[in-house]
């Protein structure tokens, strides 16, 4: 069987492209650490690799939410904290109110309470990232619209914001509502209410008025107490939640590890030893090359 320097030829070519293509791909993957570039390099770990790939886009949504989810129930806890701050000492003055003091004493707690009104109305209207945190789900609109006197002072204020909630998902079959409940809400205007009645008692030094406030403030302070401990539960879980997704995310990145990273002792002898047969097939066919249509014929 005869065979043509052309057909010869072409089958040295084909080994030596083949020989060069497996050192490339060899290098890139000592290079890189990986073993798998293509779909066709191990097409059953690429498909695992896409499945874990999916599942770590879920759990980096997820964790996004929980952040969001825990910022929220932080600054609806801060605020809430400040307005205890300012039931504790309007509840205090209540108490020196109520005793026999003088017109001028009670003018002066009056004032101080005009000033506690406002803040207390600031922080019901508190934003976070242009949302209102006390408004239930309608976050567009300031949730608490003050009545004013004559001389610009709050006399009345209502809510009207809603008493939805929204839950935000932590994972496929969990979620949390991270706001306020609509009591709360309600109980913050309330709250003001109590203290604008305080404000007027004091005003017209009526001590029995200013009793009757007190106890609406104590009432008040109770729901902020109770909607504080929530808030705290809150944040614990999500903290553990989110605890829990950054462990997973370990772990998937671990399984993604396992199927595409390389051996690389392994892979380095694979790669002297095809760098070796590259140079041999090299020199052979450079000797192969050098024979003539003479040397077939002899």
């Amino acid at each position: 069987m005869r065979i043509t320097n052309n057909t010869l030829s072409e089958g040295i070519i084909r080994q030596i492209q083949q020989l060069g293509s497996q050192q490339a791909k060899l290098q890139m993957q000592v290079a890189t650490g990986q073993r798998i570039f293509q779909p066709e390099d191990d097409p059953t770990a690429v498909g695992r690799v896409l499945g874990i790939e999916s599942e770590q886009r879920e759990l980096t949504q997820y964790t996004r939410n929980a952040d969001r989810a825990l910022e929220i129930s932080q600054a609806s806890f801060s605020g809430l904290q400040q307005l205890k701050k300012v039931s504790d000492r309007a509840t205090e003055i209540g108490t020196l109110g109520a005793g026999a003091i003088s017109p001028d004493a009670a003018r002066a707690y009056a004032s101080e309470l005009d000033q506690l009104i406002e803040h207390t109305l600031q922080l019901g209207n508190t934003k976070l990232r242009n949302d209102y945190i006390f408004a239930g789900t309608a976050v567009d609109a300031a949730p608490f619209n003050a009545t004013r006197g004559a001389g610009g002072e709050l006399t009345s204020v209502a809510y009207v914001g809603n008493t939805s909630r929204a839950a935000i998902p932590l994972s496929d079959n969990a979620s949390i509502t991270a706001g306020t409940t609509g009591s709360t809400n309600h109980g913050i205007a309330s709250f003001l209410t109590q203290l604008v009645a305080l404000r007027d008692a004091l005003t017209t030094n009526n001590s029995a008025a200013v009793t009757t406030a007190q106890t609406g403030l104590i009432a008040s302070e109770d729901l902020l107490v109770s909607s504080l401990a929530e808030h705290g539960g809150v944040q614990t879980r999500i903290e553990a939640n989110r605890s829990q997704l950054l462990d997973r995310a370990d772990t998937l990145e671990s399984l993604v590890s396992a199927e595409a990273d390389l051996d690389l002792p392994t892979t380095i002898v694979r790669l002297n030893q095809s760098q070796t047969a590259y140079q041999a097939a090299l020199s052979s066919a450079a000797n192969i090359m050098r024979l003539s249509l003479l040397d077939y014929i002899q």
